[in-house]
């Protein structure tokens, strides 16, 4: 792609985290959720370009907006057509209660590039350029976190594990106790986990687990960018799920690695902060105004840069 159209769709995930953020700790998630896919699908549909959602709210039947399949752009007389994986509102229950780490987020790709994933879980393992090389999925967690502090030239006892706190994952978290790590328990944000160990100042050095499927292709795009690596397996967690993923081609059961869920390298991530997390501030509302906070990467230059915007309301905004 010639244009830097992540410089383009900055704007739009700064619309959707802008629309958010005036839901935040009002305990309504769905409203939230629902002013940012809005402002999402407008101001995607005002940048010249040709893209079909490939990861979005859910099926046509189920999400009247942004759901996969939808197309967007508003110039659909180009070759050249563009992948898009999108969360509107990434963590919207902890933006509803007031907490950290909710954010808008967008990857794109070529056609072809992104990895069409089901509504179900991945097992996950993700690491920043240092430790690449270092992980495999199928071994012991005391064996990937010896790998991984080997790489990273420090004691296990300094390593840092993000997982997601949830029942089903209290042997993993045992265990990497066990091995001597230190643990980060997330409530919600397997992006913002994922990406931050790419990111040399997060604190975070590898993501294990498992989250949602759709989200592991969205942390392969930006770890992609940032020169880390990927490993995921399917888990769907009923026979439906696992019959969904089979009908769209993928195997459980296989690892696929970051250039299975991204190829290439023409990829681009897009993220603005709507309440504080471990990447970025959230949304900080000024008199007239707000200041936002926004993550670009792209593969190809393998450049991140951290955009702070300050928007001037004339007016009440549309959303």
């Amino acid at each position: 792609m010639d244009r830097n159209l992540a410089l383009e769709f900055v704007r739009v995930t700064e619309a959707s985290a802008l629309a958010a953020s005036k839901w935040m700790g009002k305990g309504d998630k769905n409203s939230a959720d629902g002013a940012a896919v809005k402002i999402m699908r407008k101001t995607m549909n005002d940048i010249s370009f040709k893209g079909t959602i490939i990861i979005g709210e859910g099926e046509k039947d189920k999400a009247p907006m942004l759901y996969s399949g939808e197309k967007v752009g508003k110039n659909h007389t180009t070759d050249e057509e563009i992948d898009i994986a999108i969360d509107p509102l990434e963590c919207t229950t902890n933006l509803a209660m007031g907490r950290p780490n909710a954010m808008s987020v967008l990857a794109a790709g070529p056609k072809g590039t992104l990895l069409e994933a089901p509504g179900t879980y991945m097992e996950q393992m993700a690491v920043g350029r240092k430790a690449k090389g270092s992980i495999d999925i199928n071994d012991s967690i005391e064996n990937n976190l010896k790998n991984i502090a080997k790489a990273l030239n420090k004691p296990i006892g300094e390593i840092t594990v993000c997982l997601l706190d949830r029942p089903r994952l209290a042997e993993t978290i045992k265990k990497v106790r066990e091995a001597g790590a230190r643990t980060w328990l997330i409530d919600h944000g397997t992006i913002a986990g994922g990406i931050a160990t790419g990111m040399e100042d997060s604190g975070i050095d590898v993501l294990m687990g498992d989250g949602g499927a759709p989200e592991t292709v969205i942390i392969a795009a930006a770890i992609k960018c940032l020169g880390g690596e990927v490993q995921a397996k399917l888990k769907p967690h009923d026979e439906k799920t696992k019959k969904e993923a089979i009908d769209m081609g993928l195997e459980p059961g296989r690892v696929y690695m970051t250039d299975d869920l991204a190829k290439g390298n023409d990829l681009m991530f897009v993220a603005t902060g709507v309440s504080h997390g471990p990447l970025m501030r959230g949304v900080v509302f000024k008199d007239n105004g707000a200041i936002t906070h926004s993550v670009v990467m792209k593969s190809r230059s393998g450049t991140v840069r951290k955009i702070k915007t300050r928007h001037f309301f004339d007016d009440e905004p549309e959303y």
